[in-house]
């Protein structure tokens, strides 16, 4: 393959018209383009200061083999590569001047890439974040469930959806500014909230959930107040979004988890969630290639 197989757009709808095929191909694995890339469907894919997200497709003999997407001063994404279609993609966008501040993949393409694009920018990766894909298999409550219910957030739980994100958020070392405008322009404006409750009506634990793309349903971020964790709330939740996913016609339900997070990876295991893939983000610690 060559590093024109490499297909460059800012044209959302004319990448999901040759791609959007490919994508849905693998929706456990594909999970967050799908999510991404829909979401730029229906908001727009431009930055407030005019610069466009770039996707692009690797296609040979009328066959998509791989994709990509590079949101404004975000990590590149890219799906499944092998270290010659890394090292081809590499090559096109350096090529092009392209800056990247970091990629983010499944960990043996990730590492691919940042490899070829240390070869050919001068950038020098380093690992930054860490996360374990699960796909739900057989769904298996925990026993016994908390006292409670689950209730889905309407709007009047706006504020407290906002200060669960915020706080999900400081847990993991996200990012997330609150104010109305970013708020709307965050990952968790367009989910779906849960919460389960105590009998008296009390929210004790949340989760999100994306809408369905392709037969997938992401469950993420799942929150509990830290004076409230291992009482099973956060099980309960995730078990109620579980569920109503499934009963919506989801066939791929799947999480990410840290890696290096004992309590999680054993909850969600119990739950019937099984580890698919690792994967891993890259910073680059310099930009050659832009210079």
């Amino acid at each position: 393959m060559r590093p024109d197989d490499w297909h460059l757009t800012e044209d959302v709808d004319d990448f999901l018209a040759r791609a959007g095929d490919f994508l849905r191909s693998r929706p456990t694995l594909h999970n967050t383009p799908l999510t991404t890339v829909e979401r730029l469907r229906t908001r727009g894919a431009g930055a407030p200061d005019g610069e466009a997200t770039v996707f692009g497709r690797l296609e040979s003999g009328g066959e998509v083999h791989a994709v990509c997407y590079r949101l404004p001063s975000r990590r590149l994404t890219v799906t499944a590569l092998s270290p010659e279609q890394a090292d081809t993609l590499a090559v096109r966008l350096a090529g092009l001047g392209h800056p990247l501040p970091g990629v983010l993949a499944d960990h043996d393409s990730a590492t691919a890439f940042a490899e070829a694009w240390q070869r050919h920018t001068g950038a020098e990766p380093e690992a930054s974040w860490w996360g374990r894909l699960h796909r739900l298999g057989t769904l298996t409550p925990q026993e016994p469930v908390p006292a409670g219910a689950g209730r889905v957030a309407g709007a009047h739980d706006h504020e407290r959806v906002v200060r669960w994100c915020g706080a999900f958020c400081a847990d993991v070392g996200e990012v997330l500014a609150t104010d109305p405008g970013s708020w709307a322009a965050s990952r968790f404006a367009d989910k779906r909230f849960t919460f389960w409750e105590t009998p008296d009506g009390t929210p004790v634990s949340m989760a999100g959930s994306t809408s369905m793309v392709g037969g997938m349903v992401r469950v993420d971020p799942v929150y509990t107040p830290a004076r409230l964790r291992g009482r099973g709330y956060a099980g309960a939740v995730t078990a109620e979004v579980s569920r109503a996913a499934l009963a919506a016609g989801a066939t791929d339900v799947v999480l990410f988890t840290n890696p290096a997070n004992p309590t999680s990876n054993a909850l969600y295991r119990r739950l019937g969630y099984v580890p698919v893939a690792d994967f891993t983000g890259y910073d680059f610690s310099c930009d050659a290639g832009a210079a």
